[in-house]
């Protein structure tokens, strides 16, 4: 038992002077690593016209369906690695950096209003030979997924928006921050990053800091892109002409809101639920704007639950 226990402390020891033995950066790409590797995900690029766009896929192929997972605003793919530990099993999976976003390329002028974006998403699975798909996508990437399958209803099985953007019928505070000039989304200066965590996230994961503060640092670095980004989402407005172009969505559709979602008001997954034919909506208790962070398990449950009758037989 003693010598257990020293053996313990001393690979406890060890593994602290390597950790101080490294810098920051070092630490997060071995944390990211490990973080995809325990998903069964490893880290791909593909060329795409003038666009170099990195994403996430399974280490090992198989025979189930394709899943694309698309983030959200100032986002990138490994916000899906958790959820992804449920799926890549019996799905191949893809997380996508959009363009302006992660590791893929940032261009400021080739347009990034929803629309623009479902055409270089279109581009980009094109490119990676993906035709048919189960497609996620967590707020402005849900509602690009909505516009993608309205668009291309023959390539999506099924479609998950996790507290989608694109409807504002009922507001919450963050429309007020921006109104006064103070986006929460967008960090400029620091500690900003926390404080988005803090607002988009009722039930954070631990993140050592070290990590958190490379994360920060992209964050900061990626400010003009975002800003670039944002006001092309904000000037194309998608009041009625986003509703009358899903309204033409004849895929599956599960809407999955946060209930405590400070960012996009829960409340208008009703209004998706009503426009989308059949959609179905669930209200999550207790979690905010990214569930597939937050409740990674359960967000898996839900959609393994609803994807059943529509799974190729090989899935």
């Amino acid at each position: 038992m003693m010598q257990k226990s020293s053996f313990t402390v001393m690979f406890l020891l060890l593994a602290l002077l390597s950790i101080s033995a490294c810098s920051r950066h070092d630490f997060y790409e071995t944390a990211i690593g490990l973080e995809r590797s325990a998903a069964g995900l490893e880290a791909d690029t593909i060329t795409v016209g003038k666009l170099e766009i990195a994403y996430l896929r399974n280490s090992e192929m198989n025979n189930g369906d394709n899943i694309v997972l698309i983030h959200g605003f100032g986002a990138n793919k490994d916000n899906w690695t958790r959820i992804a530990r449920e799926l890549t099993n019996g799905f191949n999976v893809y997380a996508i950096d959009l363009p302006g976003h992660g590791d893929s390329s940032k261009p400021l002028d080739i347009g990034y209003g929803l629309e623009e974006q479902v055409r270089h998403l279109a581009l980009i699975l094109e490119a990676l030979g993906i035709n048919e798909m189960h497609m996620m996508g967590n707020s402005m990437g849900g509602g690009i997924t909505a516009l993608y399958a309205a668009t291309y209803p023959d390539r999506i099985k099924t479609a998950v928006l996790f507290d989608p953007a694109g409807i504002l019928k009922y507001e919450n505070e963050m429309v007020d921050m921006i109104l006064a000039g103070n986006n929460p989304l967008i960090p400029s200066k620091p500690g900003d990053f926390e404080r988005l965590m803090d607002f988009a996230l009722e039930k954070k994961p631990f993140i050592p800091w070290p990590i958190l503060g490379v994360m920060e640092e992209q964050a900061l670095a990626n400010q003009q892109v975002n800003e670039v980004i944002f006001a092309a989402i904000r000037e194309a407005g998608y009041g009625s002409e986003f509703r009358n172009t899903i309204k033409r969505i004849k895929d599956p559709v599960l809407v999955v809101w946060g209930k405590e979602d400070r960012v996009l008001n829960y409340r208008n997954g009703e209004v998706f639920q009503s426009i989308i034919p059949g959609a179905k909506l669930k209200v999550l208790d207790g979690i905010g704007h990214a569930p597939m962070i937050e409740a990674p398990e359960e967000s898996a449950r839900l959609f393994l639950d609803f994807a059943k009758p529509y799974l190729s037989k090989a899935g």
